[in-house]
């Protein structure tokens, strides 16, 4: 039968109540506040954006991670919303954690809060973005939504398959929902400095885009430790964060001389790759949502970009 949504708040409250095994370690409370209001994810799209563009030496406008911060947090919202609703109707809470349920609780006040900033970003939009570059967002736009669309609306995923549903194949890894999560956050997070490009050399911008594809990697195992973590299933996240994290640091040190924006970038991605597979090691002894808030934390290396 399944949970009618207006009865589901007293059953939420039960299932949302953590309570630590002895012995477990506990991130501090703020950062795990930070986590269960998806404020994690907003503020490394901000980061990477501001990364993406020091390597390349471009000056972004203060709207530009604003908007993204605004943009990321206002869809991660709605989609852990969809997704508590969606399971709390068919009465199959298993695959939900105690994000899903903390905004289920507070939906009165997430809600308005993410329209507020929904609409905030898209006042940035057509105030601040200039039309050409509103076009070619748009194409990042669509895909999301088509993404987005695929996930949530009934039936979807029967009529997009290829694009949305894991194949039982070799390719299948390069389906995945954590695969194309990964693209497209790492591609919002890339675009503003891409098409702020001008005059530069062919190998300045191949240097670029080999950082946004080392970056893209870093999110996607990113992902799959979550997924992986989450579902309880045999990891190998520790093997592949030791080969991700040693490329990084060998090309981050190939290059700082030549680009040391460049470089950073590159060893603080490696040094994130490695905390993951650190992470992946210590696993059983944190907590659910210490573990899922540091597998986000880890990915704020690249703040040492901007300081250099």
């Amino acid at each position: 039968m399944p949970l009618p949504l207006a009865n589901s708040s007293a059953r939420i409250g039960r299932c949302a109540q953590i309570t630590p095994i002895g012995g477990l370690l506990d991130l501090p409370a703020l950062l795990r506040l930070g986590h269960l209001t998806s404020l994690d994810a907003p503020a490394v799209a901000g980061l990477w954006a501001l990364c993406f563009a020091s390597a390349a030496r471009i000056h972004l406008p203060g709207w530009v991670p604003l908007l993204l911060v605004l943009g990321t947090w206002s869809v991660y919202v709605g989609d852990r919303l969809l997704d508590a609703r969606r399971a709390l109707a068919s009465d199959q809470t298993r695959s939900l954690r105690e994000r899903h349920y903390f905004h289920w609780r507070h939906r009165r006040l997430l809600i308005p809060l993410a329209a507020s900033a929904a609409a905030a970003a898209a006042a940035i939009i057509f105030s601040k973005m200039p039309a050409a570059l509103r076009e070619r967002d748009s194409v990042l736009a669509l895909a999301a939504l088509v993404y987005f669309s695929g996930v949530h609306l009934p039936g979807a995923q029967r009529r997009i398959p290829t694009l949305l549903v894991p194949a039982p194949s070799r390719l299948a890894p390069l389906r995945s929902k954590e695969f194309l999560v990964a693209i497209l956050f790492t591609a919002g997070c890339a675009l503003p400095t891409l098409t702020r490009l001008h005059g530069v050399s062919t190998a300045s911008l191949a240097a670029l885009l080999l950082l946004i594809a080392y970056f893209a990697c870093l999110a996607w195992l990113n992902c799959a430790a979550i997924e992986c973590w989450e579902s309880g299933g045999a990891s190998r996240i520790g093997a592949r964060a030791l080969v991700l994290g040693g490329a990084g640091l060998l090309g981050g040190v190939a290059c700082a001389a030549a680009n040391l924006p460049m470089g950073l970038a590159l060893i603080a991605g490696a040094a994130s790759a490695l905390l993951l597979g650190v992470l992946d090691r210590r696993r059983e002894k944190l907590t659910p949502v210490s573990l899922r808030c540091a597998a986000d934390l880890v990915l704020l290396t690249p703040i040492v970009c901007l300081f250099r």
